[in-house]
């Protein structure tokens, strides 16, 4: 008997591991799935915001020559010699202008320095690098004979750094006084504070839209409420560009807003609401509303609307009953919706791109600009990685706080 029912112990454990490798070869592709276009990308962006082996690829041995260098006068003449010599061999390769704009990123300015000093030390031939070279470096341009410019190549060269955080958040290195704020230029807080306050703005604005139209919505019969609901999904039927440049078509000066506002007498000159922030947030809460009606309503119509009878039946006035009853039993539709449209709208791009302009960009503007016409792609990453973090900081914060299993999507 005993060995039976080890036998039969035996069988059950090895089906159970069966079963359980079925579940998870179904699952596999999800897993490859996530991991190549979330985890995957993610992990690329951090670190490309760290690693910056660019300058040390294109000249290895000044840098190598560098690292004898007090840091206070100039570096000696056998280092201006290599260097030289370095700047030759990239100006033959077509690789001098890469050199000028990772120095120029350093150091403002240095491109042009760069690409002058590039041209003249290029009409050197080979043998004449080692004794006229650094003269001819030092004569190109008077900021070969600045130390804070070596210091500045010196720190462009190394491969790891965190000199695109310090510029993400508006501070820099000073070789005296440390990390320190910026003087020249302070943009990045401020448009991470910017958006922000749009994002805000948006999920305001889509709660107190939504809200009432869920409610309405969740007391309809079935037939009446998904036919309205097919409406409120119909913009997702459209592509984004179409309907951002429909309000485009809406808001600009000669639009359709403006002529009928013209028109009626109500104003005598158009509106400037195109390239505004305010035209970023009345498109973006026209493009993220269905994202707060949906959780709103899947929780609505699962309420038992006895309730708000019963309150009422029982002495209670219809607002606060409201108030005390039902709204506390749609917070995790609104909690929902809320998160949902707060953490699209701060990433988001295309429509503060098409109707904000300057006024109304966000920082994922900023992001793509760095990305496409820059070419600096390690600020971009360390811009991407600081929203990261200040979004898991304030999910953080909301479960924290509210409770992230409070979240009903249906």
């Amino acid at each position: 008997m005993s060995s039976l029912s080890t036998t039969e112990a035996s069988q059950a454990a090895s089906g159970r591991r069966k079963k359980r490798l079925t579940a998870f070869l179904f699952v596999v592709p999800l897993l490859i799935f996530i991991l190549l276009t979330f985890v995957a990308p993610i992990a690329s962006m951090l670190w490309r915001s760290v690693h910056h082996p660019t300058v040390a690829e294109l000249i290895p041995q000044t840098l190598s020559e560098l690292q004898r260098w007090d840091g206070k006068a100039l570096p000696d003449r056998q280092t201006l010699d290599v260097f030289a010599r370095e700047l030759h061999d990239l100006a033959q390769e077509r690789l001098s202008g890469k050199l000028a704009e990772e120095f120029n990123r350093a150091q403002a300015g240095m491109s042009s320095v760069v690409k002058s000093s590039a041209r003249k030390v290029a009409r050197l031939k080979p043998e004449q690098l080692e004794s006229q070279g650094a003269q001819t470096l030092l004569d190109a341009h008077r900021n070969w004979s600045k130390p804070e410019v070596w210091m500045a190549i010196q720190r462009a060269g190394q491969r790891y750094t965190y000199d695109y955080y310090l510029t993400a958040l508006d501070l820099e290195l000073d070789a005296e006084q440390g990390i320190q704020v910026r003087e020249d230029t302070q943009i990045y807080l401020q448009l991470y504070s910017k958006t922000l306050t749009m994002a805000l703005v948006i999920t305001l604005f889509c709660a107190l839209l939504g809200y009432p139209l869920a409610y309405y919505l969740a007391g309809l019969p079935n037939n009446r409420a998904n036919l309205l609901l097919v409406l409120v999904l119909l913009p997702f039927w459209t592509s984004l560009l179409v309907r951002t440049t429909a309000w485009i078509a809406l808001l600009q000066t000669n639009g359709v807003i403006n002529s009928f506002l013209l028109g009626v007498g109500v104003i005598e000159q158009p509106f400037e609401i195109l390239y505004t922030s305010f035209a970023t947030v009345i498109a973006m809460t026209h493009i993220l509303l269905p994202f707060m009606i949906l959780p709103l309503y899947s929780v609505m119509r699962g309420i038992d609307p006895s309730y708000l009878r019963a309150a009422m039946s029982l002495g209670a006035r219809p607002i606060p009953a409201f108030a005390r009853i039902y709204f506390p039993m749609t917070l995790p539709g609104l909690s929902a919706g809320a998160l949902l449209v707060f953490i699209i709208s701060v990433g988001y791009y295309i429509t503060p791109a098409l109707v904000g302009g300057t006024d109304g960009q966000m920082i994922s503007n900023i992001i793509a600009f760095h990305m496409q016409r820059s070419n600096n792609w390690e600020l971009a990453a360390a811009l991407g990685s600081l929203l990261l973090g200040l979004i898991l900081l304030l999910y953080w914060l909301y479960d924290r706080f509210v409770g992230a299993s409070n979240i009903k999507l249906g």
